[in-house]
């Protein structure tokens, strides 16, 4: 390439890097808004509701599971629907500057690990034992998911930049309203035809609903603009206490935070209520968590403190869990306990947007701030299910706090959801303003970074 010429202005910009910018600003889709802008979104909210909100609707499969001759007393179910999620959290780190680097093969990554989710469902389909199961529902779908879907969120980060909060909330919810239906209709099918086709049938219709939207998935910036192998983040964020704060909270939250959607069905089932009731309260739980994803997300996007709005998520859901569930034994108790943790602890994530652009200013680096918290999450996401296991005792004592088989559960479950809540504000020297008065449709990308000479 052709040196530019040294004269620019006060930024290091020549006049001749500075015009190509200014055309390539005035063709690019409009930001935060358009219909590029809500149709990748839109397209990506079913992709998160359908592909995400399967893993996280594994309970009505654990209670399944658990009532099959040859699963029956393995206390370790509970490990193919953790370690399916915990891989698309912990992988966050490692695929987010992956994604970065190569981000001109987005498109390919998502035609490679789409498939790989439905093939791991056919592939476990035809398993007979728990550890093929927590392979292919587990690992495999896990990596899939990976794979695809933080291709698809750097091309949201493009389009969503002053409005990410609200986007963020947004996706974060749908899988919540998938887990509205989802316990319904997975209950439906294992009961009648077993794991075996149901697993195949939940592939197929995957594919038939999210086929269509895989040409609407697209970034808003050209390849021209993003980045190449040269690229680099700044780790220095590591040396700010705010991180640190934030990842002390989020890891506690994240040991705690799978546990009532993991054993409440059996939790249900145990105290006498039918599958039916199980799989309601799960339902009603997510549920529950679209309204509470899309109040914290609409919340970071204001004023309002993001430390307030991160301990009063984990304050609350630990009440609910020491208040409700432990002494919960009849089904409009459960419900109560469903709705209140569900909209309270929820939220927590859909914060974790703002927490990146309050740790950093330079967009790549808060994305990545934002894969680290994706990791913490992770942890306790995989620890869920051995951890789970270990604490569950074997008798069943119907009123009994936590009817004695979940005592320790819920006791884990709120003391881990309310530690190192982050009640102070703690600067930052890398913080981010929280509203920029006139975003440029480069300054948040985290796949552009604008050239200086």
């Amino acid at each position: 390439m052709q040196d530019l010429p040294l004269e620019g202005n006060a930024l290091g910009e020549t006049s001749n890097e500075h015009d190509i910018q200014d055309q390539a600003t005035l063709s690019l889709p409009a930001h935060d808004g358009g219909r590029a802008a809500w149709t990748l979104l839109l397209a990506a909210f079913v992709f998160e509701a359908l592909l995400w909100g399967f893993p996280l609707s594994f309970g009505v499969f654990q209670d399944y599971y658990t009532q099959l001759p040859q699963f029956s007393g393995n206390p370790y179910v509970s490990v193919i629907g953790t370690t399916a999620s915990g891989i698309s959290y912990m992988a966050a780190p490692v695929a987010i500057p992956a994604t970065k680097r190569f981000s001109k093969y987005r498109r390919h990554m998502i035609f490679v690990g789409w498939p790989l989710c439905l093939l791991s469902l056919i592939a476990g389909s035809f398993a007979t034992n728990l550890g093929t199961l927590i392979f292919t529902q587990g690992i495999m779908y896990g990596t899939g998911f990976v794979v695809f879907y933080y291709p698809v969120l750097s091309m949201v980060n493009e389009f969503w930049i002053t409005r990410r909060g609200m986007a963020y909330g947004l996706l974060c919810s749908a899988s919540g309203l998938a887990g509205a239906a989802m316990p319904f209709c997975n209950r439906f099918l294992l009961e009648t035809y077993g794991y075996h086709i149901t697993l195949r049938v939940i592939a197929v219709a995957l594919f038939l609903l999210t086929a269509p939207l895989v040409p609407f998935l697209k970034g808003r910036l050209p390849q021209s603009a993003e980045p190449g192998p040269q690229t680099r983040t700044d780790w220095s964020f590591l040396k700010t206490p705010l991180f640190w704060v934030y990842s002390a909270s989020n890891l506690a939250m994240g040991l705690g935070y799978f546990f009532p959607s993991l054993y409440l069905p059996s939790y249900a089932t145990a105290n006498g209520l039918s599958t039916l009731k199980a799989a309601l309260l799960l339902a009603l739980m997510s549920l529950s968590q679209v309204f509470g994803q899309l109040s914290y997300g609409y919340l970071s996007d204001r004023n309002l403190s993001i430390n307030i709005l991160t301990a009063s998520s984990a304050l609350i859901a630990a009440i609910i869990v020491y208040a409700a569930w432990g002494i919960a034994h009849t089904f409009g108790v459960l419900v109560a306990f469903a709705l209140i943790y569900g909209f309270f602890a929820a939220g927590y994530t859909a914060t974790w947007a703002r927490m990146g652009s309050k740790i950093s200013s330079e967009p790549s680096t808060a994305f990545t701030a934002f894969g680290l918290l994706n990791f913490q999450k992770g942890i306790g996401n995989v620890l869920a299910g051995p951890i789970g296991g270990s604490l569950l005792s074997n008798a069943i004592e119907v009123g009994r706090y936590g009817a004695g088989k979940y005592e320790a559960v819920v006791l884990f479950t709120g003391s881990y959801s309310n530690r190192f809540a982050p009640l102070g504000e703690t600067p930052s020297p890398l913080q981010a303003p929280e509203h920029p008065a006139k975003a440029s449709p480069f300054a948040y990308s985290p796949n552009f970074e604008a050239k200086r000479v």
